[in-house]
Formats: C-alpha cells, structure tokens, sequence
C-alpha cells in the first residue's frame, strides 16, 4: 500500500468470475447501541478522512468503520462479498467489465439516499483528485464508471484484472455522498458523511468519536454503542501508561514486542490485561539499489542472502511476534513458496557468501550502510538492523553501519537514489498474491529500487492478473518469486503477527485481527 505503515491467512480458491452472492452473516443492518461504549489507543496517525486521499493504516482503520464498499471481507476471510452491492459479477470472460446491483434503500448516515450516482461519483472523483497520498494509484485499470439506473454500476477496465473485486472491497473502495463532498478537491473539515456501521462525530489531535449510525444496511452486526479512538502519535510509553491505568480498553498498532513481554508480564488480578494475536500478511524487506555501486552487484546481495539470521533476528527482536519470511509472498497467501529459503538456507553460511563476493570479484570487506525510518516503519527497525549489521560484521565480510533518518528525508533520499540498501513495509491493500507483486516488481514499481525483469512485467503478472480462478495462478506465482530470489531485488525479512492488548473484559478482538487488515470495530463488546 504504497508502503503503508508498518507495524504487522488463508488463500483465495473461488473464482471470481461467478457472481459473488450474499454472504453469511446480517444483513439487517442491526445497528442497535446493545453493548457498552469502547475506548481505544492506537499509537498509529490518522493521515486522513477522506478516502479520496487516505492510504495508509489509520485511515483505512477510518474508513473501513465509517464508509461502506461494494464489497467487503467479513472476519477470517481473504475472498470478498456482498456489503452495499446484493450481487457482483464479471460480465465477460475477460474480467474487463464488471458489474454490481446495490441493495434497496442504502442510506448515508446523513439520512440522504445511496445510489449508483455515488459510487459512479466516488470513484471518479478519486481518479480525478489523484491525490499523491491517495490510493487511486490502485485503479490504472478502471476506464470508466457507468450507471445504467439508480441501482446499477458498471465498470469497465482497459485491461483484465482478476483482482479488482478484492481492490474495491478495500479502503480504497469507499463510498462518499455526492453531496457531501466536492468532485475535484478534498475535504479538509476532518468531517466525514459515509453509510458504514459507524458515523463520525468528530476527529481532532487527540481524538476521534465514533457512535452508531442508525440508517447502516449491510453485514456488520454491531456490539457496543460507540468507539472513542485516542491518537498517542507514535508514543508508546504513554500508550502503555494509559492502558495499565485503566483509560484505555484497548491498544492496536504501536506497541513494541518488548512492551507486549512487559505488560503480559506486569498484569495483575487487578487490572488484568491480555494479549491478542490474530493472523497477519504484514511483511518487511530489505530493499537493494540496483544502481548503486555496492548493493547493485549481485554477488554483495548473494552474500547478504547467506548471511541473514532471521530465526535469531525475530526471536531476539521481535520476541516472537513476527516469524521468518523465506519469500515475497507470506505464509497462508495463495501462492506462496519458501523460494529464499530453497536458494540460500535457512542457518547462515560464511562460506557460500565469501564464495558469491569472490565469484563478482570482491576480495575486501564490504563496506555498506543500512538506512532506517523507525518512525514509520515500527519502534524496534533500529535495534533490528543494527542486529543485521551485527550478523554481517561477524562473518568477517562486511562493514556495515546503521544509520536512521526521519521518513520525510528518508523518501526523498530514496528517490533521489541515495541509499543502496535500505528498509520498506508492507500491509497490504488486500489479501491476495497480486498485492505482494504488481506493487513491488510491476510497471512503475513503489520500491524505488530501479529493478526490472522483463519476464515479471511482460508475462507473469498480466498472466496471474487476468486469471479469475486464484488457486489457478501458483505455477505463476512461483516463476516470479523464483525470479525474485534468483536476482536478489530485496531481501524478505520477516512476516508479522498482528496484536492487539485488552482488558479482560473486552471482547471480540479475535474477529478484527486477520489477513485482510480490516479492523472491525462493531466485532467489540465491553462487559
């Protein structure tokens, strides 16, 4: 998600270019306030309330609560179904025109009526503002939106793409009230008119307020009465502080795994506090400048793939909340195969790495600097690549330094081509092996990294992208990962856990943590 925040699965088998029918679940919209009022911590931003520019973790957290898509992921689920439409389907056996029905009497928590008009003008209206931090950048295949009556949208693709089910099911995905909002600039009120389970009465610095909208129609079957989201702007400490004195229900995103240990360790029958874990497809990487004079040599990137400890790295760092990442592609996502671990090992071995350094020629120490932005991409980056550096300095190979930068002069350092290796994350947009590629080694790829494979970009991802049958792409799948761990583009790292912390009398966390990354929060009860 054009390197969505970082912080950290089950497989798509239904082919798409069925109709996707109701699912299970609600559809009563029973929005009733029956449960307590919930308040939470997240040490994470929220960049925006617009979901025209929104693309980031915070937001989507936003948006997934108080906008509704045509499609959704209801909890455990990686393939999507029916939330504001009653049915969708491809229309073509190319999968470039796909077509939804919405359900009768949608209606935005403003009162004002849900047509085809504002899902025609929601996404036009993104495609139009193409705000850098917004997440049209999704959609290169959508031509146009087309709306044969109130209740019908079409929309038409310059090119197959499988995938756009998923895509629209997202944050990316959300509706707006036409009226509510302009069709070429963004909203800056902080305001926000959706027909999602939740509407938002306000969002400050400090703050957002979320109470029950009473007009939602759709799957979610809300348990509390309203959610009071606490914004701690990357302050862990103080998340942590609050939680133990009892001002918090809850906290998600922000905690370390060091404070995770503490408070599992420092609860008391008083305030007991637990711990919940749920499956994650947040991945992070080491990422090589093809261009540079150091990275860009494959025997140093070989060398770096035999050295990487991730075993001891996750269990030292992370403390057991992420687990080793052998490919691009996560455990649990359709697709994916251990392709670094079948290459290069899984213990490290001075001897291959020296023996790929001497076959390109290098006879010295390698002299590297790995670049981190802990205030985006996780408090413990640091400690981790000084523990990677650590591993390379210990074989007698390397020399490498550490050095960390703010993530505004990090991006642009990036750009201009100033760092030869350096850290990204990825949570994805949606849970499918597309999202794990197209981004990463597609057209125009989001790295920065100046790599391209003409076998990836001309064959295999317009292959896998307009194959509906998801199961049908792992051959595919495989070549390109493959690839990946043949070339040494980036170095997959380690695949997160996803955690949330809570009072022992809240309930419900285990249906918002999955691989969709959707949190939900009408899924939270409160005794």
């Amino acid at each position: 998600m054009n390197m969505r925040n970082q912080l950290p699965v089950l497989s798509i088998t239904t082919g798409l270019a069925v109709g996707l029918l109701a699912g299970c679940g609600s559809d009563t919209g029973d929005s009733s306030d029956s449960g307590s009022a919930v308040v939470m911590g997240m040490s994470d931003e929220v960049l925006a309330t617009d979901p025209a520019s929104g693309y980031d973790p915070g937001s989507w957290l936003l948006f997934n609560n108080v906008f509704q898509s045509l499609l959704s992921f209801p909890n455990g689920a990686t393939e999507p179904e029916p939330e504001a439409a009653k049915e969708c389907t491809f229309t073509d056996t190319r999968a470039t025109r796909y077509e939804c029905e919405l359900k009768d009497d949608l209606k935005f928590s403003n009162g004002d009526s849900l047509t085809s008009q504002d899902v025609k003008f929601s996404f036009d209206r993104m495609m139009k503002i193409n705000d850098e931090a917004g997440p049209a950048i999704m959609f290169p295949m959508l031509d146009k939106v087309e709306t044969p009556n109130d209740k019908t949208v079409v929309f038409h693709l310059k090119y197959p793409d499988a995938t756009f089910p998923s895509k629209i099911a997202s944050g990316a995905g959300s509706i707006v009230d036409h009226r509510s909002y302009d069709a070429d600039k963004l909203r800056k009120d902080g305001g926000a008119v959706g027909s999602g389970p939740y509407k938002l009465d306000s969002f400050g610095k400090e703050e957002a307020v979320f109470s029950v909208n009473g007009n939602y129609k759709g799957q979610a079957d809300v348990e509390n009465s309203g959610v009071t989201l606490k914004f701690f702007h990357g302050d862990q400490t103080a998340l942590k502080k609050d939680l133990r004195e009892d001002k918090l229900d809850l906290a998600y995103r922000g905690l370390s795994a060091t404070d995770i240990a503490d408070i599992e360790a420092d609860s008391s029958d008083k305030s007991p506090i637990d711990t919940v874990d749920g499956t994650g497809a947040e991945v992070q990487h080491l990422v090589f400048n093809m261009n540079d004079p150091v990275t860009g040599r494959l025997g140093v990137r070989k060398a770096m793939a035999y050295l990487l400890d991730r075993e001891a790295l996750v269990e030292e760092v992370y403390q057991g909340t992420a687990t080793p990442l052998y490919s691009i592609i996560p455990a649990g996502i359709t697709g994916h195969n251990t392709a670094f671990f079948d290459t290069y090992g899984a213990r490290p071995s001075k001897a291959k790495a020296e023996a790929a350094l001497r076959a390109d020629g290098i006879t010295g120490k390698v002299e590297l600097t790995l670049w981190s932005t802990p205030s985006r991409y996780g408090p413990s980056t640091d400690e981790e690549f000084k523990a990677i550096a650590k591993q390379l300095n210990d074989s007698g190979l390397f020399n490498a330094t550490v050095k960390s930068v703010p993530f505004e002069q990090y991006e642009k350092d990036i750009a201009a081509g100033k760092y030869g290796v350096y850290v990204k994350g990825w949570v994805p947009d949606y849970p499918d092996p597309d999202n794990f590629t197209s981004p990463f080694f597609g057209d125009g790829n989001v790295l920065g990294n100046n790599y391209t494979n003409k076998t990836i970009t001309g064959t295999l991802i317009p292959k896998t992208a307009a194959e509906s049958e998801r199961s049908a792409t792992e051959q595919e799948y495989a070549e390109l990962q493959n690839i990946v761990a043949k070339d040494v583009p980036v170095l997959p790292v380690w695949q997160a856990k996803q955690y949330a912390v809570v009072k022992e009398n809240v309930y419900g966390l285990e249906y918002c943590l999955d691989a969709s990354t959707v949190f939900r929060f009408w899924e939270i009860s409160k005794d």
